[in-house]
């Protein structure tokens, strides 16, 4: 069966917020520069596709370009600011005057893109402030390759409290109601639901891998 493009870009917008998980991270952990200066191939190989006369491939390039504002974020805060949990949404957030700017414009896919995955970012660190665990993120950061696994999983195993985890499948069922809603409207708002869906189920493998096998994570 071959999808339509309006089903494919959705797809498409979901495998994009894995890459952080499986490839970003890894990679700003061994070298940050390079991690953060692939930003510009990014943008340029988004900016060609979305001159394409052909619709999948225009609508991806746009998405491309919302996506490359997050690996940017990213990759500046993974590689150089990490100890400051703080100072993680607002460099998420460095490019939102232009992205709500741009949403009623040409390139709304990307602002739609981009907007979404700060929203679920806002939401995930929201939760780690909730649950008492912010305290804890330089710990885990910083502490030796040989413990630093134990001190995660440790974090995480806290998330299984009753009022943490009520919190927190209360934060993923709110995303998710939203999501579904966004499904119903046009191409921006069913990449945005993909974004927030893809989020929620990244948190929950983030979680099952903290208490199973954290050195998996790409956190430490």
């Amino acid at each position: 069966m071959v999808l339509s493009d309006a089903r494919l870009l959705p797809i498409a917008a979901a495998l994009l917020v894995l890459l952080p998980v499986f490839v970003q991270a890894p990679w700003v952990h061994a070298a940050p520069m390079a991690a953060s200066l692939f930003t510009v191939p990014l943008v340029a190989l988004g900016v060609l596709l979305e001159r394409s006369d052909r619709g999948f491939r225009r609508d991806f390039g746009a998405v491309l370009v919302g996506f490359s504002g997050s690996w940017l974020a990213g990759s500046l805060f993974w590689g150089w600011c990490r100890m400051h949990p703080l100072w993680h949404l607002p460099i998420e957030a460095f490019a939102l005057p232009l992205a709500l700017a741009g949403l009623g414009g040409r390139w709304r896919l990307a602002c739609g893109f981009y907007l979404a995955s700060l929203l679920g970012t806002a939401a995930t660190d929201g939760m780690i402030a909730a649950t008492g665990l912010m305290d804890l993120w330089p710990q885990v950061v910083s502490a030796p390759l040989h413990t630093a696994p134990l001190l995660l999983q440790q974090a995480a195993g806290q998330l299984l409290a009753p009022w943490p985890l009520s919190g927190l499948l209360l934060a993923a069922g709110l995303l998710g109601g939203l999501a579904h809603r966004l499904r119903r409207h046009g191409p921006t708002a069913r990449v945005a639901a993909a974004c927030l869906a893809t989020t929620v189920a990244v948190d929950a493998i983030f979680l099952a891998l903290a208490l199973l096998s954290p050195e998996l994570t790409g956190l430490l």
